[in-house]
């Protein structure tokens, strides 16, 4: 798997971006992609496509959009891109408004980019590497930065078979985005906690979601999407800040009522 430096080259970083609003702030995270032959225009307007639809579920974290599609014959090769704007935009996220720094994900699946997440979501939620990531001089310095995400994180203990197998689904829009990036702040909980072997943590989108939510405790995902996926049979649990292990904890000890 990639790291995350490789798949956000230097090319792909941009810094004090002018953007309108939100739309124009996804297209330039999309035009790097596609400037780097990672992803064509199509994938681009597929990115907006999604939060017209699904919302601005994107807003994984307060300032940070993670712009993002379904894998798609758009996408060339797995790819991401770096938008530090000039000054911040709305999306309508209730809680994570206005953003500054848009992240986009090309994705060709749902694990190619996996160990390149993980890096992220470590970088994202210690306070002055992410300070240090948004104060960047030059996208050198950004890309020399994401490069200390440090070696990957060894693979996860299988989790225990039988009655103690527990599973945690995380849900976006495409199961391949913030879910995944949710799924790896969850799981560093977990593996803090010592239940990395009886608890299983999945991604996955709002359709499959709904006919694996009776394999799972409890569904973690955002406000917009716990809307679109409604009485599921399983508690849904609203995750704000993605990047915030401290959230991530606290919505974990209430579901196990730790």
């Amino acid at each position: 798997m990639a790291a995350l430096n490789e798949i956000l080259p230097v090319a792909a970083v941009l810094l004090d971006a002018p953007a309108a609003d939100w739309r124009e702030a996804v297209r330039r995270a999309g035009d790097l992609m596609v400037a780097t032959g990672a992803a064509t225009d199509t994938y681009t307007a597929e990115m907006i496509e999604n939060v017209q639809e699904n919302g601005p579920y994107i807003v994984i974290a307060p300032g940070l959009a993670f712009a993002h599609a379904r894998p798609s014959p758009a996408v060339l090769r797995t790819s991401m891109s770096w938008v530090r704007l000039a000054a911040p935009v709305e999306f309508g996220h209730e809680a994570n408004d206005p953003v500054e720094l848009v992240v986009g994900l090309a994705a060709r699946d749902a694990s190619e980019h996996t160990a390149a997440m993980g890096a992220l979501a470590r970088l994202l939620a210690d306070p002055d590497t992410a300070r240090a990531l948004r104060e960047a001089p030059t996208p050198q310095d950004v890309h020399a930065i994401l490069g200390g995400g440090g070696a990957p994180a060894e693979p996860r203990k299988e989790a225990a078979r039988g009655g103690d197998l527990h599973k945690i689904l995380t849900v976006c829009g495409n199961g391949v985005g913030t879910s995944l990036f949710l799924k790896q702040t969850v799981e560093g909980v977990l593996d803090r906690w010592g239940w990395d072997r009886y608890v299983t943590v999945e991604a996955t989108d709002t359709i499959s979601a709904k006919g694996k939510a009776n394999e799972a405790v409890a569904i973690l995902t955002s406000r917009e999407i716990a809307r679109t996926l409604g009485d599921v049979g399983v508690p849904v649990k609203v995750v704000e800040d993605f990047t915030s292990a401290t959230e991530a904890d606290r919505v974990l000890r209430d579901t196990y009522d730790v």
